[in-house]
């Protein structure tokens, strides 16, 4: 009974001390949060470079397979991508800034129309109780200036990346020799985990990889056919904006169910100002590209890769939304992909363990 008791105290002692840790760690948090920014800004590269080394690992793999050496199927992937990109940031970003431009001096244009539309609305609902209508104007109002700061804001996040051009430049290096040197790299992280973990570890970065990989890989090909789709049929007919737009596709098109309506908004919104025809036009346009998404491309190319309920994937949407914006919606299913498997491996872990 006493050892008991002192087990208890022993942990709420534990549980207080993490605690108190905690908090002194959030009051030093102007001394420590200086050195952390500047810590995540060197690892900008490195992540980016990690993360386009793990997208395009199996295809040189495959071409190693095949009797390629590996340094001559490296430099070939690693061409075509980079080549492939840079050609594409070079015909598309001077587009998509002056498409932005122009669009962020329309907005008060589209500001008007949608106030125009509030009048017609408040006339069909004079019933309606005292108040209602000043709030929907001042709705209308928020929207335009969190539109205008939206647009600004992005045009200057597009143009800050030209000040970063030596830490871009960096990233096809990191990757080029993280995909040349990526045994010497597992037996690292190897020998750097200890000797019971090994196997599990392995077993567990296996699994991620397979499902993980297959996701992201799968999503963003997706993503990537889908805007520039969607770019090509708003130019074939006359829709302003069409690059903008088909970025805006291509982008909320990685986020699973809300996505495609979120994309859809700012579509509808600058079709309207043409005309209703062409709204409706817009709106058949996405509609259409979804459903070749939903029913031929994801399928045959994402697959059952994370085989989740939808519900699961719907939850950790709005938590991920809640916590962290559009970001949080972006990476909210890699993340709950992640726990699933550390969740199916831990209980796999403690079955063995308590085998005989």
């Amino acid at each position: 009974m006493k050892q008991k008791r002192l087990t208890i105290i022993y942990r709420f002692g534990l549980i207080l001390l993490i605690f108190i840790t905690l908090y002194c760690f959030l009051l030093l948090k102007p001394l420590w949060k200086p050195i952390l920014l500047t810590l995540l800004i060197g690892l900008i590269p490195f992540l980016l470079g990690g993360f386009i080394a793990f997208l395009l690992h199996p295809l040189v793999e495959k071409l190693e397979a095949i009797g390629m050496k590996r340094i001559w199927a490296i430099t070939i992937i690693y061409c075509l991508f980079f080549g492939g990109l840079g050609y594409g940031l070079y015909l598309g970003f001077p587009l998509l800034i002056e498409q932005m431009r122009e669009f962020s001096e329309q907005i008060p244009e589209l500001a008007g129309y949608y106030k125009e539309w509030i009048q017609s609305l408040e006339a069909t609902t004079s019933r309606w109780p005292d108040g209602v209508q000043t709030q929907m104007e001042e709705r209308i109002n928020d929207f335009e200036l969190w539109l205008n700061g939206f647009v600004e804001k992005s045009i200057k996040v597009l143009m800050g990346l030209l000040n970063f051009i030596l830490v871009l430049l960096v990233i096809p290096f990191i990757s080029f020799y993280l995909l040349k040197d990526i045994h010497l790299v597992k037996r690292a992280a190897w020998y750097m985990t200890p000797k019971r973990w090994r196997n599990n570890a392995h077993e567990f970065m296996s699994a991620v990889n397979i499902s993980l990989g297959s996701y992201v890989r799968g999503q963003l090909l997706v993503c990537g056919i889908v805007g520039v789709a969607a770019a090509v049929l708003f130019w074939a007919f006359g829709i302003q904006y069409p690059i903008l737009l088909g970025a805006v596709i291509a982008l909320t098109n990685i986020i699973p169910y809300f996505g495609p309506l979120i994309g859809a908004i700012p579509v509808l919104i600058i079709a309207l100002l043409t005309s209703v025809k062409l709204a409706v036009i817009a709106v058949v346009i996405v509609f259409v590209l979804q459903f070749i998404e939903g029913n031929i491309l994801s399928p045959y190319i994402v697959g059952k890769s994370l085989q989740m309920h939808p519900l699961f994937i719907i939850g950790a949407l709005i938590i991920g939304g809640e916590a962290a914006g559009v970001i949080g919606l972006i990476v909210a299913v890699p993340i709950l992909a992640i726990i699933k498997i550390a969740v199916i491996h831990s209980r796999d872990y403690l079955i063995k363990e308590k085998q005989p």
